[in-house]
């Protein structure tokens, strides 16, 4: 009887291992769904419970809003009438920076005068029509962070040209220079190099260096994770957002492509994006937080849950529960051109 226990046991065990190595990927296919869905499905909830709440007074405009201006406004399509007309339209709000699309830079850093043939008739425009309103020179690039092609800001002639092309701009009479350079990954020292230099000339001119900025981790480390699955980290680090922001006179976030399905859960993350610039942006900086003024439907941004509603809502929460009497802060609004007559409401509405 023993022995035929044994025997039994034996094959019982033969019997449940088997069906456990048949089941095993199954069971590793659910404990990854889990690993994944439940982390996402919490932070969705969280996300829209930070976009409850009531922003209050003192989260309105500053007067310090700024608009990303295409190319159209400097290469002789612009004309008296639609300078007046955008006039018309922002007069009364906060807006006091206009980024103007002067490049984009060559790869090697430089800029062809020919980018910006009817800047002089814009600048005089603006100065005349606008009195206070600052005209800024956006330039920009790909960089050869993630291709084989692009502005390489690790090696310095890159760097230098890149200088010599903000007091190219300057000379052309530009009241200050708006860099968007990207893919741009957390931590690049070169282009903390490269913003010390930029930041030397443009004191020295008494004009403002200002940046547009990737978004903030919103999980500890989230750049990394993400950067080393995808080869394309799209996040930058708490840190280093301090970083820049110390070396510049205005830092722009680019709270938009956020990946957010859901317009509650989008104000929710910008509303944690504006508290966490908030927390690392030096009070003499100027601090923007860009507004979707543009209707694209796609991975990074869906149209339905991006809403300047929801910006600026989550934006006026965060303020209110971070910082609520910071001076200098303001919104971006991107993009002249994509612009709908709801988008200009909805900012007028909602912030200022």
């Amino acid at each position: 009887m023993r022995g035929m226990a044994s025997a039994v046991r034996k094959r019982l065990g033969r019997f449940r291992w088997s069906r456990l190595w048949e089941t095993w990927p199954r069971r590793i296919a659910l404990g990854l769904v889990l690993v994944i869905v439940i982390p996402v499905v919490t932070a969705g909830v969280a996300l829209r419970i930070n976009y409850f709440g009531d922003p209050g007074a003192g989260t309105r405009t500053r007067g310090r809003d700024a608009v990303w201006l295409g190319h159209a406004w400097v290469d002789g399509r612009k004309t008296d009438k639609d300078l007046a007309a955008f006039a018309a339209r922002i007069r009364g709000t906060g807006i006091k920076d206009l980024y103007v699309h002067a490049g984009p830079l060559e790869h090697d850093g430089t800029l062809p005068t020919t980018r910006y043939p009817r800047a002089s008739w814009l600048l005089d425009a603006v100065h005349r029509t606008l009195p206070g309103i600052r005209v800024q020179a956006w330039l920009g690039d790909v960089l050869a962070t993630e291709g084989p092609d692009g502005l390489r800001l690790e090696r310095s002639a890159s760097r230098t040209a890149v200088v010599a092309s903000a007091r190219q701009i300057l000379d052309a009479g530009f009241d200050g220079v708006h860099f968007d350079l990207e893919p741009l990954h957390s931590g690049d020292r070169h282009y903390l190099s490269l913003l010390d230099d930029l930041h030397a000339l443009t004191q020295a001119r008494s004009a403002p260096l200002s940046v547009a900025a990737h978004q903030i981790d919103p999980l500890p480390a989230a750049h990394s994770v993400v950067g080393t699955l995808s080869g394309s980290p799209k996040w930058w680090s708490q840190k280093f957002f301090g970083q820049v922001a110390r070396r510049v006179d205005q830092i722009a976030v680019m709270s938009y492509d956020s990946w957010m399905p859901l317009e509650g859960m989008y104000g929710g993350y910008v509303a944690e994006q504006t508290a966490l610039a908030l927390e690392v942006t030096p009070r003499e900086t100027d601090l923007l937080m860009g507004l979707p003024f543009f209707h694209e439907d796609d991975l990074g941004h869906h149209e339905s849950a991006e809403t300047v509603e929801a910006a600026v809502r989550g934006t006026r929460l965060g303020l209110g529960r971070t910082d609520r009497g910071r001076e200098r802060f303001g919104v971006a609004l991107y993009v002249d051109f994509a612009a709908r007559e709801g988008d200009w409401a909805a900012y007028r509405e909602g912030w200022n």
